[in-house]
């Protein structure tokens, strides 16, 4: 015994000794840096400078984010959460980023509309409707990706185009823009992003704007955004979505989905928003206040996605900002799962999605909602299929799903056209070569059961 213990009184200082030098090894190949006006400097950067991760393992990458407390830890806990290469972490941070400010914006601006309907509220050439909110987050968007990922690297595909903006006739709009777009950047500095140095003028606006105008395609990389998908929602008070999502050669390779209204609870997604506008100012705000938010995100091949609440008040954003993981629902049986439908019967059949549902044993009430936050509802688990199925004439856009895609898939979930197939968004801004409709669901078994009872029944629809 006392043998043993001398041995152990030998190897054990032997062993820490070596553990040491690993950690200093450790250390040394990975520092980070903080460049200020282009010349690196070890010691704690002052706001306001570009911040860069500097590894023997990995290029130098820097980006005009402001410094924030333990930023560096922060941003290693999210490559440590998630366990993956840093491929696109960089563009993620931004666009998450980007995405938070934009919802920011959108809620100041409902507050606005619900209070009083004005000429912030036009009407499109197919008389959908689109307000201020739609240009001054694509306006904001724009921006914060041009400027922390540089402009020369951003190609963007957007719902709205600049024409409306520069008509004579649209003065009074096109000045409400400008307004909404500058006083969402004088917060910028709260979401950990360098504000710019003085008011941006109409002309900048849009320009910014006008640099939305990529076609998309098979090659290259390109930025998606549907600035508010859900309008109509938007307008009313109701759900609606500020979505995001990078392409690469075709291939969707991150999703940031964010969804201002959407409850933390899932049984208040049942109920009418502005019943719940009430009710949260007659109770205490907490963590589980309906009305708090989310935005949710993923990166292609990483096998999880990522929800954390809005930013509300004056707090600072910190990344990842108490993110956690989230994850498709596990239920398989039909009978138990419950179905999304878009609100909006214009461009979609609720009578052949409610004679599929019922066809495959789905007996629950479905749950309506509006736009990109049924890919939310099931990626969080709070529903289990969505299924749309456009009426003849309609062509889906890739900005109507490219976000919500990849968040699904990446917890778990499946989302392929009717003949199950993924979906196509190397075609352009449409969904080319669509089979039917879109099908996503919590699950293989799930999936497999909608899509058999597709081909059941479709000979007999009208669509």
């Amino acid at each position: 015994m006392s043998l043993y213990c001398s041995s152990l009184g030998t190897i054990i200082p032997r062993i820490l000794g070596q553990a040491r030098k690993r950690y200093h090894d450790v250390l040394s190949a990975f520092t980070l840096t903080y460049v200020v006006g282009g010349v690196a400097s070890s010691s704690k950067a002052q706001p306001h400078n570009y911040i860069a991760c500097v590894s023997k393992f990995d290029h130098t990458c820097s980006f005009p984010v402001m410094e924030e407390e333990n930023h560096s830890n922060n941003l290693g806990l999210l490559y440590e959460q998630e366990e993956q290469p840093k491929e696109y972490s960089k563009e993620l941070d931004v666009a998450v980023r980007a995405v938070q400010m934009a919802c920011s914006l959108c809620q100041t601006v409902q507050d606005t509309l619900i209070s009083r309907t004005n000429h912030q509220v036009h009407s499109k050439d197919d008389n959908s409707p689109v307000t201020v909110a739609d240009w001054s987050v694509q306006a904001i968007v724009s921006w914060i990706l041009s400027k922390c990922l540089g402009s020369e690297n951003i190609s963007i595909v957007a719902e709205e185009d600049v024409q409306t903006l520069s008509k004579a006739n649209a003065s009074e709009l096109l000045e409400a823009v400008v307004e909404t777009v500058n006083e969402c950047l004088s917060k910028a500095s709260q979401f950990g992003v360098q504000k710019p140095k003085s008011a941006l003028g109409t002309s900048e606006v849009l320009e910014i704007i006008s640099r939305c105008n990529s076609r998309g395609g098979a090659n290259g990389r390109f930025w998606v955004l549907d600035p508010v998908d859900g309008t109509l929602g938007f307008v009313r008070g109701d759900q609606y979505a500020v979505a995001l999502a990078l392409i690469e050669d075709g291939e969707v390779v991150l999703g940031v989905l964010g969804c201002p209204n959407y409850p933390m609870r899932k049984e208040w997604l049942s109920y009418q928003h502005r019943y719940h506008r009430i009710i949260s100012k007659l109770t205490p705000p907490n963590s589980e206040t309906w009305n708090k938010g989310c935005v949710l995100y993923a990166k292609k091949g990483s096998g999880k996605a990522w929800m954390q609440p809005l930013l509300h008040g004056n707090n600072k954003f910190l990344w990842p900002n108490n993110a956690k993981q989230v994850c498709v629902s596990s239920i398989d049986n039909p009978a138990l799962a419950t179905f999304c439908e878009p609100v909006e019967k214009a461009n979609s059949s609720h009578s052949f999605t409610a004679g599929l549902a019922h066809s495959v044993g789905l007996r629950k009430q479905p749950l309506r909602v509006y736009s990109m936050v049924k890919y939310a509802a099931i990626a969080r688990g709070d529903a289990e299929v969505f299924m749309k199925f456009a009426r003849s004439g309609y062509k889906e856009k890739i900005w109507d799903h490219a976000a919500g895609v990849i968040i699904i898939q990446e917890a778990g979930g499946m989302v392929t056209d009717a003949g199950g197939r993924p979906l196509d968004f190397s075609k352009g801004i449409y969904l080319e070569g669509l089979d039917r409709g879109i099908v996503a669901c919590a699950g293989t078994t799930l999936h497999g059961k909608i899509i058999e009872a597709v081909d059941a029944s479709w000979g007999s629809s009208s669509l």
